[in-house]
């Protein structure tokens, strides 16, 4: 029997002066997929302090929360295990330069290897729920369409 768990994830929803929000597309697992740029919380760390560990470590560009968002309110089970998902999420702006390239190509990846990212700005105006692929990214995005 496999053992159930709370899978807490952190995200961050960074939008530029275009009006543009900042998405990741992924390859993990041999999965593709698209979310908002953040992930799992680490034992020990608070939900900013790895908010912020989360955004040097995958655009190596420091981060600061302006407010929370949304937290999951409905069940999620994981793709990846046998996980419950409980994602939160935060408006977060640059603190630093930006030092990631972005892409315009939907899994757009430099290089080969298991794990790998490239990061797109997609207008506002042009966001669509189907443009996620998990339950909760596309929740978000639909919150996000209709506040703008």
């Amino acid at each position: 029997m496999s053992k159930k768990f709370f899978n807490v994830r952190v995200y961050g929803l960074l939008i530029n002066d275009d009006n543009e929000v900042l998405i990741s597309d992924e390859q993990e697992y041999g999965i593709r997929f698209t979310k908002f740029p953040g992930g799992g919380l680490e034992y020990g760390e608070g939900l900013i302090e790895g908010l912020k560990r989360e955004f040097v470590e995958e655009c190596n560009t420091g981060v600061e929360v302006i407010s929370h968002f949304y937290t999951t309110d409905f069940f999620v089970k994981s793709a990846f295990n046998d996980s419950q998902i409980i994602s939160i999420y935060y408006l977060v702006k640059a603190v630093s330069d930006l030092r990631f390239t972005t892409k315009t190509a939907v899994f757009d990846f430099d290089g080969e290897g298991d794990t790998l990212q490239a990061f797109r700005w997609v207008k506002l105006s042009e966001l669509t729920v189907d443009s996620f692929t998990f339950p909760t990214d596309q929740y978000v995005a639909d919150l996000l369409i209709k506040t703008i």
